[in-house]
């Protein structure tokens, strides 16, 4: 099924909390976290390791959802001659977390953040990522501070990267943002986001790489049933975004210079993918000329549309080769390039959030000031992209439960009624059992036939069978 971002607003049935409940007690997803955890956590919020350098003189400011606490970034961007200058600062948790401590077994245990619809399950402790670590407005933390050069096109010409004492100003969610960019009113360290962002884009575009603006899905309660609706991404979260990757290419230029590192990789997709594209695109009524690239018509696409932002959602299949791959010695692994940002490209500005990032920037500090990088940042990485990959698949397996419960909600009361789907995939063995993707709503789930094949790429009238939240099941057969 196809993977989204999800989160419930209103009132939401007691059964559906309950199904919720159970996902969080699945095997591998973390409980509370250790007494001596948090103990630990509490002793190093009183005492992180501090750096020399201060940059609290720097007007940072962030932009993340409503109500976000644990804030990895924090940014000012500045004019310089013709061109533009970024200062990142990012999170400096291994100023927090000792190696080998009971900190870092518990993040190397829980290895990324879960997020749920009703809540989430944190990579460290709230006392460190809502809190000492957490780039607050007002409050002075330890960060990595990257100063990227930009050219007036928005190609990077100098990289820096050092540890400093960093106070943001201001905190900022999308919608804020991007209300003061449209009606000027937005102050030049903002305003620069705009043109920085767009510079950034085009030069995706020029490289051949592709951004997913992929929606939000919203599960509103009405009328004693569930409703989806879409929330497009803003475009500010994009420009966002585009500092994110900027910094993530930035940190795998030095790590390949230096021949010491950590990558997220991803295969270029294989024809059989983009074939099953092409018949959901096909479902959706969405026009895909063969002459036109996949690249070309996802740029094309209106996420805020119902039937595009299907489409997207369906686009997430083609990242599922992503991984990581960690190199010493200069040999570099094939693939190295990540096939959608079409560069060398890591993961080094969410490490409250992940635990590689913790990583990557420890390699990226110490490379750039001209020193080995530390024995026991070095030691983690042969096992790292094991961990990672573990950590994704518990994270998918989350998503993927909570999608289908939710899925479930939403068609509870439509048991009996039909709706005009398409076979998008059918089963070897099984040739009358596959799955079929509905357009409205925007749903993809099981189909279960009386013995004919199904028709592969074709549309079917399908009536729905079952829609169980507790069991977050939904199947279909043939009308």
């Amino acid at each position: 099924m196809p993977r989204r971002p999800l989160h419930l607003t209103g009132a939401v049935e007691a059964a559906l909390r309950a199904a919720l409940h159970e996902v969080r007690a699945m095997p591998g997803v973390p409980g509370p976290f250790p007494a001596e955890v948090l103990a630990a956590a509490e002793d190093a919020a009183r005492a992180p390791r501090l750096p020399a350098l201060d940059a609290t003189d720097v007007p940072f400011l962030t932009i993340d959802p409503p109500g976000s606490t644990d804030l990895d970034q924090a940014m000012h961007l500045a004019r310089r001659g013709h061109g533009y200058r970024v200062l990142y600062a990012i999170a400096d948790v291994a100023a927090f977390v000792a190696p080998g401590g009971a900190l870092d077994a518990e993040a190397h245990r829980r290895v990324q953040t879960l997020y749920f619809p009703d809540g989430r399950v944190p990579l460290h402790p709230p006392s460190l990522s809502e809190g000492a670590a957490s780039l607050l407005p007002g409050q002075t933390v330890p960060a990595l501070l990257w100063r990227i050069d930009l050219d007036g096109d928005g190609r990077a010409v100098a990289t820096d990267v050092r540890r400093a004492l960093v106070r943001s100003r201001a905190r900022l969610d999308y919608a804020g943002a991007q209300r003061a960019l449209d009606t000027d009113t937005a102050e030049e360290p903002l305003a620069l986001l705009r043109d920085i962002g767009r510079l950034r884009e085009a030069l995706e575009v020029e490289r051949g790489g592709i951004s997913l603006n992929v929606p939000e899905q919203e599960i509103h309660e009405r009328g004693g049933g569930f409703v989806p609706a879409y929330r497009a991404p803003l475009p500010a979260e994009g420009w966002n975004a585009q500092i994110s990757l900027l910094t993530g290419m930035s940190a795998a230029d030095i790590m390949v210079t230096t021949g010491t590192g950590i990558l997220r990789t991803l295969p270029t997709a294989p024809d059989g993918a983009v074939s099953r594209l092409r018949r959901s695109a096909a479902a959706l009524r969405i026009e895909w000329p063969h002459h036109v690239s996949y690249a070309a018509l996802v740029r094309s696409l209106d996420p805020g549309e119902p039937r595009h932002a299907a489409f997207l959602q369906e686009c997430t299949t083609l990242l599922r080769g992503a991984g990581y791959s960690a190199f010493t010695g200069g040999e570099l692994p094939s693939p190295s390039v990540h096939a959608a940002v079409a560069h060398e490209y890591t993961h080094c500005t969410a490490p409250l959030r992940r635990l590689v990032d913790r990583y990557a920037g420890e390699l990226c500090v110490a490379a750039v000031a001209g020193q080995d990088p530390p024995e026991w940042a070095t030691a983690a990485l042969a096992a790292l992209p094991r961990e990672m990959a573990e950590g994704a698949r518990r994270a998918n397996a989350v998503e993927r439960a909570c999608v289908d419960i939710v899925e479930a909600a939403v068609l509870r009361d439509r048991v009996g009624d039909e709706f005009d789907a398409v076979v998008v995939d059918v089963k070897e063995k099984e040739p009358d059992v596959g799955t079929v993707q509905l357009a409205d709503p925007a749903v993809v789930a099981r189909i279960e036939g009386d013995g004919a094949p199904l028709p592969l790429g074709e549309r079917l009238r399908v009536r729905l069978t079952r829609a169980e939240p507790s069991g977050a099941t939904v199947v279909f057969a043939p009308a």
